[in-house]
């Protein structure tokens, strides 16, 4: 269906005004891509842009591409005068040139960028970190990758075609779509994406071998000063904090739900099941006390300061199997991953899996 985008100003009276914003036509696409380039939060908040109109091995040029915490690449293609169905073509043509490319080809290509836009960090480590707060060789660089259509509208026909790719086939294409209004001498943009983003971070096309998903959950616990697997364990949670491409995966979770934990760089120490939906630290009880009034490692006081964007959520859980940090399972092949909450699709994951329940004799 054709998504339509209106802006209506509110008065002090509560009364909807009696015309709606006025819409306006940015310049041309070029705009919304520098736009796009000065504050990649218009598009998603959570991607560090690493390329502008990088060239490809057969002569073309992705119009943007950016990473996400995960090392996943996301190319981000602008519909300009191209069809609709065009331009859907035209990033799974280019989804198939990064599929080939190794992370020096990564690397090189922010240098440039950064180069030609004055960027303060000059490598492509250091502008990970700093968005992130993450090493880059903690994560697997391009192990998956995603598209974004950028269009004013598509037509149904070609929003068909996403759908299908993405249910169908699992594969992580999405379109988001822009419009602007005039309001007096200003102008606002207004985003509408086609499909939820979380919906296709999940499903971002990984490299190599993909099996059906075996029906249990990855969780990455970021064990640190904002977080305790100690106190996980005594009060029975997972949790997570510092923005929605961290929190909102919790939302994948229900009652019933089974979890394997994992703390990066330390490995997998526990295994449970989901008791109850994602919580505000507020709402998370534990025999009707507040983690503020209980003994615990972590000073949950002093996130009453914290903004919504970066305050810690939480998820309940039931134990069936833990083991303390010193104990904690790791070796090479195991499934490692940045998302809160994923469910993979690769054979990594089912042996995993299979591995931790040898190790725990779980049946």
């Amino acid at each position: 269906m054709a998504i339509e985008q209106g802006i209506w100003r509110i008065d002090g009276g509560g009364n909807v005004a009696s015309q709606r914003l006025r819409t306006a036509k940015l310049d041309d696409e070029n705009q919304l891509e520098e736009l796009i380039v000065r504050d990649v939060s218009i598009i998603n908040a959570d991607w560090l842009l690493i390329g502008r109109q990088v060239r490809t091995s057969f002569d073309k040029r992705i119009d943007l591409l950016a990473l996400d915490a995960n090392g996943s690449v996301i190319i981000i293609e602008l519909k300009r005068d191209k069809t609709p169905r065009d331009v859907v073509a035209q990033a799974i043509d280019y989804a198939s040139w990064i599929d080939t490319v190794d992370d020096a080809q990564l690397v090189d290509c922010y240098l440039d960028f950064a180069l030609r836009h004055g960027l303060p960090e000059s490598s492509l480590d250091a502008a990970f970190f700093a968005k992130f707060s993450l090493p880059l060789a903690d994560v697997n660089l391009n192990d998956s990758h995603q598209m974004v259509i950028v269009a004013s509208e598509l037509d149904a026909s070609t929003e068909r075609i996403i759908t299908y790719l993405n249910d169908r086939h699992g594969v992580g294409i999405n379109a988001v779509f822009f419009s602007a209004f005039i309001d007096g001498d200003k102008r606002y943009l207004s985003r509408a994406w086609m499909i939820d983003p979380k919906e296709t971070q999940q499903l971002a096309s990984t490299r190599g071998a993909r099996e059906p998903w075996n029906g249990e959950f990855y969780v990455s616990f970021g064990e640190g000063e904002r977080r305790s697997w100690d106190d996980a364990l005594r009060y029975g949670f997972i949790s997570a904090g510092g923005g929605g491409w961290y929190t909102n995966t919790l939302n994948m979770l229900s009652e019933g739900d089974r979890v394997w934990v994992n703390i990066p760089k330390t490995g997998y120490v526990g295994v449970g099941v989901v008791t109850g939906d994602r919580v505000s630290l507020d709402d998370f009880l534990v025999e009707k006390e507040n983690l503020r009034g209980l003994e615990t490692q972590v000073n949950y006081c002093s996130f009453d300061h914290d903004s919504i964007d970066a305050a810690e959520y939480f998820v309940p859980i039931k134990w069936e199997h833990t083991v303390p940090i010193a104990q904690a399972f790791s070796e090479v092949g195991l499934f490692g991953n940045q998302n809160s909450v994923c469910k993979p699709t690769t054979p990594k994951w089912s042996h995993t899996v299979n591995r931790l329940k040898q190790t725990w004799s779980i049946t």
